[in-house]
């Protein structure tokens, strides 16, 4: 590692350092605009709407009646949208489930919502059953004119089992059961994806007639998952896609609130944690979307409140009604790639360009290859370090060889700098120099190429751990989850060293201690070649690097820390594999050998020297100008 490596390691540390200030502001307060419509009780004391047994369906004209307006034996005036719709304005909210080898899912008879759903395979940190959201943070509302203004989460639909996949919900328009508005939902085997019919056929006639679209709006609150409040919130946000598009748009991090309105047709959008989805697919696109998240503090249970309105297109031949699609499930790739055209796997954070065609086509076959017949993932970090480590091989062996090279050729480059010690002879000493490089056969590059060649690996690695739902909840050692932090030690509750946070990660300390111990070494291999260059470079080699990295990876993924702690012990046992095959005085016998040997000047180095001459003969007749004078 040479002092371009450093620089190069130095960039990474300031922006890492830059990127943790700005995720570790004071949290702001939990914002006061929260949807309402959900924690509004109606104090109705009314009949129970049962079940229907499955095929079952409600017998036409048989609407369910108040039991107070029918004791009291007196009906109250008609509204505007009249005593149908009335009579549904009131009732008791009961629950139904329909669930498969995957997942739980609670529809509830108030605005016949998905109320909650549970993820069998997952749980949370805690141990608790793992719910992406439950029935007092949900709500699902379409708003439309029938003929007046209605806003279905307000009423009480009539459910009825349809099979034991699917279940049905009715909202009536008159009192003959004739005309009603359906929310079908079907469920499939083994598959986290679920089908919505919104079903308009039978609501002929109800709608006003100048409605040009229906808003679909879809809030929840989505539950703390995992362990560390602020990674998991770096990675908790909206997303949606465009139709026709490959790649994805995302609201970005906040700790606050970020809304975007969107005026052209959305395929899709995400309510996005760490490692699970919620997502709303229209087969037909939405025209339009107002997409919100409001995030609470760290020390609430929930991460941050989803809201989105999402525009359905309408007209009179839109008869039929929408075909709706549902997503609840992990963040895994391969379980996201399966759904093809709908691009649900860019959701999974793996880097852009050749970072995450590193991460989609080597890390993550390999890491689930060996995952399929290794248990203990820790295990299966080393074994991948090790293959990327034999992968970059011999750029790393073309990198420590350019470095030994510099090197030995210090006393060279020492004797030209006395040769030339004016500025205005610094044209001449750069000539001097790169002959002196060419005829020993030295690329000054050459150490610092390699380094650019591996920085997509290093970046790919920052990416795929995180990301990686494969690590959650996975032990090893004192890590009791690799896809978050490790704590030795918890500062008491209250206390928090800003940037660094509540706690002690050894790994993260480990990480550093060995990045300290490299850097030491390759100063050291370097003969101070790098601070006569650049003064203040030991300072930045051997302490500011470590300490910046130790900050900022404290609140990381124990897996990443890992990794990269493995890379520092394995680079080390590299250097002195390097030092005992590279024999110093072989190879500068060999360098001043090939400096005996003619050298064809490039045409770069043909086009400095003309440069030179030309500057010469200025200066010449500068000189000769002031003397005349």
């Amino acid at each position: 590692m040479n002092k371009n490596t450093l620089i190069g390691l130095l960039v990474i540390g300031v922006i890492l350092f830059g990127f943790s200030w700005y995720n570790n502001k004071q949290y702001t307060e939990r914002l006061k605009e929260q949807q309402k419509q959900d924690s509004i009780a109606l104090a109705h004391a009314s009949k129970q709407v049962p079940s229907l047994p499955a095929g079952d369906s409600l017998v036409q004209g048989q609407l369910p009646q108040d039991d107070n307006a029918a004791r009291d034996n007196a009906k109250p005036a008609p509204s505007v949208l009249g005593s149908a719709f009335d009579a549904q304005l009131k009732g008791t909210e009961t629950f139904h489930t329909l669930e498969n080898d995957l997942f739980i899912l609670t529809f509830s008879n108030k605005g016949g919502r998905i109320a909650a759903v549970e993820l069998k395979d997952y749980k949370k940190y805690n141990g608790d059953p793992l719910m992406l959201f439950t029935e007092e943070g949900s709500r699902f509302n379409l708003n439309l004119f029938a003929p007046a203004q209605i806003n279905t989460a307000d009423f009480y639909f009539t459910p009825r089992m349809v099979s034991d996949t699917s279940i049905a919900f009715r909202l009536y328009a008159d009192t003959t059961g004739a005309s009603y508005l359906e929310y079908l939902y079907t469920i499939r085997p083994d598959n986290y994806l679920m089908d919505m019919k919104v079903d308009l056929s039978h609501f002929k006639g109800k709608i006003a007639p100048n409605q040009t679209d229906m808003t679909l709006e879809w809030n929840i609150v989505s539950p703390q998952e995992e362990k560390g409040f602020q990674n998991e919130n770096n990675y908790t946000t909206i997303a949606y896609k465009y139709p026709g598009e490959t790649s994805i748009e995302e609201l970005g991090i906040s700790t606050g609130t970020k809304k975007e309105d969107i005026t052209t047709k959305v395929q899709w959008v995400a309510f996005k944690q760490q490692f699970f989805s919620s997502i709303i697919v229209a087969n037909d696109n939405f025209s339009a979307a107002d997409l919100k998240y409001n995030t609470f503090p760290p020390t609430d249970a929930n991460i941050k409140d989803f809201s989105a309105q999402l525009a359905l297109p309408y007209s009179a031949a839109t008869t039929q009604g929408y075909d709706l699609q549902f997503y609840f499930g992990p963040n895994k790739y391969s379980v996201l790639k399966q759904y093809g055209d709908l691009e649900f796997q860019k959701l999974v954070p793996l880097g852009w360009w050749i970072i995450g065609w590193i991460n989609r086509y080597v890390v993550i076959p390999v890491f689930d290859f060996l995952g399929g017949y290794i248990a203990n993932f820790g295990i299966v970090i080393l074994i991948l370090t090790v293959l990327i480590k034999l992968l970059i091989f011999p750029l790393t062996y073309k990198s420590y060889l350019s470095t030994a090279k510099m090197r030995l050729l210090k006393p060279d480059i020492d004797k030209l700098n006395e040769k030339y010690p004016k500025k205005e002879d610094a044209m001449k000493k750069q000539q001097a120099m790169l002959q002196l490089y060419k005829a020993a056969g030295v690329n000054p590059m050459g150490g610092c190429l390699p380094l650019l060649i591996q920085f997509p690996i290093l970046i790919a690695m920052f990416r795929f751990f995180p990301a990686s739902i494969e690590l959650r909840g996975k032990a090893f050692l004192w890590a009791d989850d690799l896809s978050s932090y490790d704590s030795i030690w918890n500062f008491p509750d209250g206390f928090s060293i800003p940037f660094y946070g509540d706690h002690v990660s050894l790994f993260a300390l480990l990480m550093a201690v060995s990045l300290f111990v490299v850097s030491k070494i390759n100063y050291a291999q370097s003969a101070g070649m790098s601070s006569q260059q650049m003064p203040g470079m030991k300072f930045m080699m051997l302490y500011l690097m470590p300490i910046l990295l130790l900050v900022w990876f404290n609140n990381y993924s124990a897996g990443l820390c890992y990794y990269y702690l493995l890379a520092n012990i394995i680079t080390m046992g590299q250097t002195f594999a390097f030092r005992y095959m590279v024999n110093d005085k072989k190879l500068h016998a060999q360098m001043m050998e090939n400096t005996k040997k003619p050298v064809k000047k490039s045409k770069w180095q043909l086009r400095l020297e003309e440069m030179q001459r030309q500057q010469e003969a200025l200066r010449k007749q500068q000189q000769q100008r002031g003397g005349k004078r």
